[in-house]
């Protein structure tokens, strides 16, 4: 195990892991949760993210205007963020304050008081969250695919939940779920930057070892995928289109080879969606492939927002580019590319202490150890064209292809018969 690397098991099952960069000044610090929106009921939705909200709103030794000032008196960032299977609370500052971050992180995940009147305050911010999503339609579109594609099961839903669900949301409901939901093995401390191990686990343990074992959690149940093109109609100056495939789960070891394969089918601007369907054609100003992998299923994607006149040939472009990906294997100068390509942005994000700690969190989430940069490029290093044609030719198929259409619609357009892989 590399030295600048560490990881500590706390007795109540946290786990503190930490990357030494000793070039750094600045720290990041990151309380990570094995927890998101899936792992909610449906009257329960958007519960996580409201969680997010209101554990910055005050606690039994701060208020939430006393949080916001300790953090800038010491120049620190602070912020959360709730995804479909994690809740992220973190925060980043010069490595001189790394015992008063930890201070008020663990003071605001173990101790906020879920205030009744807070609670009051924040519903109305993320009722305006809401209508703002909605109201970004670039955005919204991803919403209307994932609930086509994975239905009533809660990866189909907002990570923001609804109206009707955060109306629902008091204290009591709140802190019910928090304590249910939070569990010490569901949770991973995650630093990097100019920080010593040991240092920053006896910095951790006092305060975190207080947390228990709670209820009873349920095991996440595994979804099904429903294939099929929905219409959206919104007066809107662009039709926004997501279509999307099947993808791979989290660990699948074919995650590589689906990485670079959605390099090069829309991820960069040199890719061969960007380069047919904005540089050749001028049809879109956006348009990306997109994959989202989770604990036991996944999805892969393009997104396009094009004139309404425009929507069957760019949706027939995008259908011819994923098929060339199944029948004609790219040539070694594309791979070769596709490949620097990913290599360059992990050599990039390892010298950001943000980044650093998120890919922390995540490999022991998801993998339980450590995975070295060395291994990773490795792995990147080792897919072949012939690996990328296999997977494509098991996700790019009639039965398994789904479309989200939202703004001005044709009603006539044969939408089923463009999708066709034949």
């Amino acid at each position: 195990m590399p030295d600048d690397f560490g990881k500590t098991l706390i007795d109540n099952g946290i786990r503190v892991v930490t990357k030494r960069m000793p070039q750094a000044r600045s720290v990041a610090i990151g309380v990570w949760v094995n927890v998101g929106a899936r792992d909610e009921k449906a009257e329960e939705g958007g519960l996580s993210h409201f969680i997010e909200h209101m554990i910055f709103k005050g606690t039994e030794r701060r208020t939430a205007l006393q949080i916001a000032k300790e953090f800038d008196a010491i120049g620190a960032q602070c912020n959360a963020f709730t995804s479909k299977e994690n809740t992220c609370y973190y925060a980043k500052g010069m490595d001189t304050h790394v015992n008063t971050m930890v201070d008020l992180l663990s003071d605001i995940f173990l101790n906020s008081v879920f205030d009744p009147g807070e609670v009051e305050r924040e519903r109305q911010v993320v009722l305006q969250e809401i209508r703002l999503s909605e109201d970004t339609p670039d955005e919204y579109v991803h919403v209307l695919l994932a609930k086509s594609v994975w239905g009533n099961h809660p990866l189909g839903r907002s990570i923001l939940g609804t109206p009707e669900t955060v109306m629902r949301f008091d204290s009591n409901t709140i802190k019910e779920y928090f304590s249910r939901a939070y569990h010490p093995e569901r949770i991973v401390i995650a630093a990097a930057g100019n920080l010593e191990h040991g240092s920053f686990v006896e910095s951790i343990v006092p305060a975190f070892e207080v947390t228990r074992q709670g209820d009873n959690f349920p095991k996440r149940s595994k979804p099904t995928m429903d294939w099929v093109a929905t219409t959206h109609p919104k007066n809107l100056e662009q039709a926004h289109i997501c279509v999307g495939t099947r993808g791979i789960h989290t660990t699948d070891h074919r995650r590589h080879a689906c990485a670079l394969m959605n390099v090069m089918l829309g991820g960069n601007m040199s890719s061969r969606l960007f380069q047919e369907i904005r540089e050749r054609r001028g049809l879109a100003y956006a348009i990306y492939s997109f994959v989202s992998s989770y604990y036991d299923s996944g999805l892969m994607g393009v997104y396009v927002g094009v004139d309404k006149s425009n929507t069957q040939e760019a949706l027939r472009l995008i259908v011819r580019e994923m098929k060339r990906l199944k029948e004609k294997p790219m040539d070694d100068s594309e791979l070769r590319h596709a490949k620097e390509y990913l290599k360059g942005g992990l050599y990039l994000s390892v010298e950001s202490a943000d980044n650093q700690m998120s890919r922390l969190a995540h490999n022991e989430i998801n993998f339980g150890r450590h995975i070295p940069l060395e291994e990773l490029i490795d792995n990147i290093e080792k897919v072949t064209a012939e690996d990328i044609s296999t997977l494509a030719q098991e996700i790019f198929h009639d039965k398994a292809v789904s479309l989200s259409l939202l703004g001005p619609v044709d009603e006539e357009a044969p939408l089923e018969e463009i999708l066709s892989f034949k």
